[in-house]
């Protein structure tokens, strides 16, 4: 019985002790171990010497307040409305974060001012790349379009291209031709012309890139159908 009792007394000892080593490792610059001194760290500012602003922003790391997100930030590195001007825009996210307009566009693009940022993560997942077209584009004939599709896409180079009216009925038909080696695993360059008479019942309808399947197996069928708006 005293053996149990000094055994559970050892225990709650250890445990004690363990616990205080973990709250003043939590308070200290490095992890805390016994017999070393622990240097509490009151704030940031002491530091870096405490330069500070009148919001407590450590303006000597470069820190600012702003007042839309209301916190201090790096101005250049987090996206602040009322300092726009010094934030970094240097990708599709950036450009995002900045509140720039995200554009109908496959794979998304995103434009601030003159500069165009598209999703490359998005990018190589999509199959069809288009360079001057987007989705509820208004169009008149001829329609020529530019952009990049899987190599896997293209039979002899080639792929087929179709635009419908609002029902569904063909209007006509092209051939999206590859501007480069089409025999490899990424994107290639294509470029497509059609020729169109504009529907005279309702302004709708779909312009269709269908992957060329030599084969006739619905597995290897794909395509990508956007709605377009006849001018």
């Amino acid at each position: 019985m005293k053996k149990t009792i000094l055994v559970i007394f050892i225990l709650v000892c250890l445990g004690l002790i363990i616990g205080l080593g973990i709250k003043l490792s939590l308070n200290c610059i490095k992890p805390f171990t016994f017999g070393e001194k622990c240097k509490a760290v009151e704030n940031d500012a002491q530091i870096i010497g405490g330069q500070t602003d009148e919001h407590g922003c450590l303006s000597a790391a470069g820190y600012s307040w702003c007042p839309s997100t209301e916190k201090c930030q790096k101005m250049w590195e987090e996206y602040c409305a009322e300092f726009k001007a010094q934030f970094k825009i240097t990708d599709f996210d950036s450009c995002v974060k900045a509140g720039n307009p995200i554009m109908e566009s496959y794979p998304e693009k995103c434009q601030a001012g003159n500069e165009v940022f598209v999703n490359e993560k998005n990018a190589v997942s999509q199959p069809i790349i288009l360079e001057n077209f987007v989705a509820n584009q208004e169009i008149s004939s001829p329609l020529t379009i530019k952009g990049q599709a899987l190599g896997n896409w293209f039979f002899e180079a080639s792929f087929p291209v179709i635009l419908t009216d609002w029902d569904g009925l063909i209007i006509a038909e092209g051939i999206a031709t590859a501007q480069s080696d089409w025999m490899v695993e990424g994107h290639v360059p294509f470029e497509v012309t059609l020729t169109f008479e504009k529907p005279t019942y309702k302004n709708n309808g779909s312009l269709i890139f269908r992957k060329d399947n030599p084969s006739g197996l619905p597995e290897n069928d794909d395509y990508l159908e956007l709605p377009i708006i006849f001018q």
